[in-house]
C-alpha cells in the first residue's frame, strides 16, 4: 500500500513536452529521499488539459500541477512528498481556493463535462490491465457472454441510441444487426483509427489512456455478430498509441480475454493491429478495408456495403475508437442510462479535441446538445487577448465553419448538418476576429487536394480546380464571377464524387460562402483581406504620428524597403515591400499597420 500516488500523463502531448524525462527525474528523487516503497509514480494517458502540460497530480490531496518543468522535481519531492507541502506555485492556479485546493473536477475545464469514453484517460496506467480490471474492465464482456445472447447485446446497442463517432453518425446497433443477419462461414470486426483530420486527437488519446476499453468493446461486438477476428487500423504516426495497443493485446491474451474459449463460454475472439501510412482516405470504411488487405487503400462503390461484403468479402462491422469506447459502459449500466443524456436523436456524449484561438486547448467530453458558446467561453476558457469569437470549424476537412450567429445551436448530429456543418470526428476549431475565412477554406482546400486518392475525376480534379479557384481569390485576381462558377463545381463534386470524403470536401468552402460571402466579396471588389491575412492583398503602412524615427525597423527590413531619417517619421516603398511583418515584430511604438 503506498502513501501517495503520483500520476504524471502520458499522453502524446506531454511527451512531447518531456513527461518521460520528468517521470525518469521523479523517480530519481524519490529513491535519494527513501520514499520508493510509499510513493508510486503511474504513468497515466490524457487528462484532457493540453494547454497546461506535462501535468502531474498527487493523491491523496488532489494537488494539480500544471507545466512541470524537471527542475520543478526536487521542490515537490522534499516539500510535497517527503513534508506534506503542497507547493503552491506550481499549482494550476485555478485550483487554489484561499488556504484550501480544489478538486480538478470543480474547476471550469472539468465541471461541465461527463466522462464516459475517456473515464479512464488520465486515472489508470495503462499498460496494466489489472487497472483496468479495477475500474469494472471486462466486467460487459463477461455479462455479454455468460447472461446475454447476441441479439440481447444487438438490441441494448440499438435502443440506447449510440450513433457512429467517426463522423457519419449512422445507428451503431443497426450496423450490428445488419453484419448478424448475414450469414458466412467468417465475419470481422474492424476499428478505425485512422485519425486523419488536422486538428484531431480524439482516437489516439483514447488509445493511449484506455486501450483495453477498445479491445473489451471490440470482442462484445464480435459475440453479437458471430465474428471471432478483429482487425485496428490505426495510423503508424500515433507509436504511443500503438505501442500501448500491443501491450494490451497481450496482456489481454494472457489473462484469457481474447483467443480461444474465452470465461469458459466457447466464445474465441482474437485482434490484430494494421498500421496506415498515414493516406486521409483510408478513414473512408471501404479504403480502410481495402488497406487491410494489403492492396491501395482506394474507396469502392457501395451496395454492397460492408455488412454484406466488407473485409476480404465477408460480412464486417466497422466503428470508430470512440463508438468503440462507449460500449462496455452500455452494457454494464444498460441502455436507458445512455439515452438519459443528449438530445432526442443524438444520445449520449461526444469527444471534441479542442484547439485554434482559445485559452484551454485540449479534450473535452460533453454530452450531446451542449451549445458551442458553453464549450467555448465556459469549457475552453474564451479567446485569448479579448478578441471576439468568429467561427468554429468542426469535422475537419469534411465540415463546415459555425458562424457566431449560431453560437447557441445546441451541438448535435442534425443541427450541425442543418446549418452546413458536421459532426466530424470531433476535430473543433475556434477561430477569432484576425482569421481569414477565405484563407481557412484554402487551408482545408489544399489538404483535401494533397489527400485526394485520384480513383474518381470529381475529387481529383475538381478538387484542384476549386483550390486554385481559391487562390487566385487570396492573391486579389479573383472576380464575382469566380465566385458563382465555385459554387457551381461544389455542388458538381458534391454530387458526383465516390466516397463520402470527396462529396463533403467542397463543405468548408460552401459553409463560409454562405456566411462569410462579404470576406469572399472584399477580396474579389476591394481588393482587401479584412482579417489582413492574405499577404498579396495587405500593404504596410507608418503612422508619421507614432513614429519616432529610432530607425530599427528600417534596419531589419530585408529588401530595403524602409527609408527616413534618425528621430522623423519614415516611409514604406509599397513596390519594394515583401510583407514579411519583420518591421511590425520590432516596432515597439505600434506605429506600423497593416492595411
Amino acid at each position: 500500500m503506498y502513501r501517495s500516488n503520483v500520476l504524471v500523463c502520458g499522453g502524446t502531448g506531454c511527451t512531447s513536452s518531456n513527461s518521460e524525462y520528468i517521470i525518469q527525474v521523479l523517480k530519481k528523487e524519490i529513491q535519494k529521499a527513501g520514499l520508493e516503497k510509499e510513493v508510486n509514480v503511474v504513468r497515466t494517458g490524457c487528462f484532457g488539459l493540453c494547454a497546461l502540460g506535462p501535468i502531474m497530480v498527487i493523491y491523496p490531496e488532489g494537488a494539480f500541477y500544471s507545466m512541470v518543468k524537471p527542475e520543478d522535481i526536487p521542490e515537490i519531492v522534499s516539500e510535497h512528498l517527503l513534508k506534506g507541502r503542497i507547493v503552491t506555485r506550481l499549482l494550476y492556479q485555478e485550483t487554489v481556493d484561499e488556504d484550501t485546493i480544489k478538486s480538478l473536477n470543480e474547476t471550469d475545464f472539468y465541471k461541465k463535462q461527463h466522462r464516459i469514453a475517456l473515464r479512464n484517460c488520465g486515472v489508470i496506467n495503462p499498460e496494466i490491465i489489472d487497472e483496468y480490471i479495477a475500474m469494472d474492465g471486462y466486467a460487459a464482456l463477461g455479462k455479454a457472454l455468460t447472461e446475454m445472447t447476441p441479439q440481447e447485446v444487438i438490441d441494448t446497442i440499438k435502443d440506447s441510441g449510440l450513433r457512429g463517432r467517426g463522423g457519419g453518425g449512422f445507428p451503431t446497433g443497426v450496423k450490428w444487426s445488419l453484419a448478424a443477419a448475414n450469414q458466412a462461414d467468417q465475419k470481422y470486426v474492424c476499428c478505425n483509427a485512422d485519425e486523419g483530420d488536422p486538428g484531431a486527437f480524439m482516437d489516439r488519446s483514447l488509445l493511449e489512456g484506455d486501450p483495453h476499453a477498445i479491445i473489451e468493446a471490440m470482442a462484445i461486438a464480435g459475440y453479437a455478430i458471430g465474428a471471432n477476428q478483429g482487425y485496428i487500423y490505426i495510423r503508424a504516426e500515433y507509436p504511443i498509441a500503438v505501442k500501448r495497443l500491443q501491450i494490451a493485446i497481450d496482456q489481454a491474451r494472457e489473462y484469457g480475454l481474447l483467443g480461444t474459449d474465452i470465461f469458459g463460454t466457447g466464445f474465441d475472439f482474437d485482434l490484430d493491429i494494421r498500421l496506415g501510412a498515414g493516406a486521409f482516405v483510408c478513414g473512408e470504411e471501404t479504403a480502410l478495408m481495402t488497406s487491410i488487405e494489403g492492396k491501395r487503400g482506394e474507396p469502392r462503390p457501395r451496395p454492397p456495403f460492408p455488412a454484406q461484403k466488407g473485409l476480404f468479402g465477408k460480412p464486417t462491422i466497422l466503428n470508430n475508437v470512440e463508438t468503440y469506447a462507449n460500449i462496455p459502459q452500455i452494457i454494464l449500466k444498460g441502455s436507458d442510462w445512455f439515452k438519459g443524456m443528449g438530445t432526442e436523436k443524438s444520445k449520449g456524449t461526444k469527444v471534441f479535441a479542442l484547439g485554434g484561438k482559445i485559452h484551454n486547448t485540449g479534450l473535452v467530453e460533453v454530452p450531446m446538445g451542449t451549445t458551442l458558446r458553453e464549450i467555448v467561453e465556459e469549457i475552453g476558457g474564451g479567446i485569448p487577448g479579448g478578441k471576439k469569437f468568429k467561427a468554429a470549424q468542426t469535422g475537419g476537412p469534411s465540415g463546415g465553419c459555425i458562424p457566431a450567429e449560431h453560437f447557441d445551436v445546441p451541438i448535435d448530429y442534425d443541427n450541425l448538418i442543418a446549418i452546413g456543418s458536421m459532426m466530424g470526428s470531433g476535430g473543433l476549431i475556434v477561430m477569432d476576429e484576425d482569421t481569414c475565412m477565405v484563407d481557412i477554406a484554402k487551408f482545408f482546400l489544399e489538404f483535401t487536394v494533397d489527400e485526394s486518392c485520384g480513383k474518381c475525376t470529381p475529387c481529383r480534379i475538381g478538387t484542384k480546380r476549386l483550390y486554385e479557384m481559391l487562390d487566385k481569390i487570396t492573391r486579389g485576381e479573383g472576380t464575382l464571377e469566380d465566385l458563382d462558377k465555385m459554387e457551381e463545381l461544389c455542388y458538381h463534386i458534391k454530387s458526383n464524387s465516390l466516397c463520402g470524403l470527396g462529396q463533403t470536401a467542397p463543405n468548408p468552402v460552401l459553409s463560409t460562402l454562405k456566411y462569410f460571402r462579404e470576406e469572399y466579396e472584399a477580396h474579389v471588389v476591394d481588393k482587401k483581406c479584412p482579417a489582413g491575412v492574405c499577404k498579396k492583398l495587405l500593404s504596410y503602412v507608418i503612422d508619421p504620428e507614432k513614429c519616432k524615427g529610432c530607425t530599427l525597423c528600417a534596419r531589419v527590413c530585408p529588401v530595403g524597403a524602409i527609408s527616413g531619417t534618425v528621430k522623423n517619421a519614415h516611409v514604406i516603398d509599397t513596390a519594394k515591400c515583401i510583407k514579411c511583418g519583420a518591421c511590425i515584430e520590432k516596432c515597439r511604438f505600434g506605429a506600423i499597420e497593416k492595411k
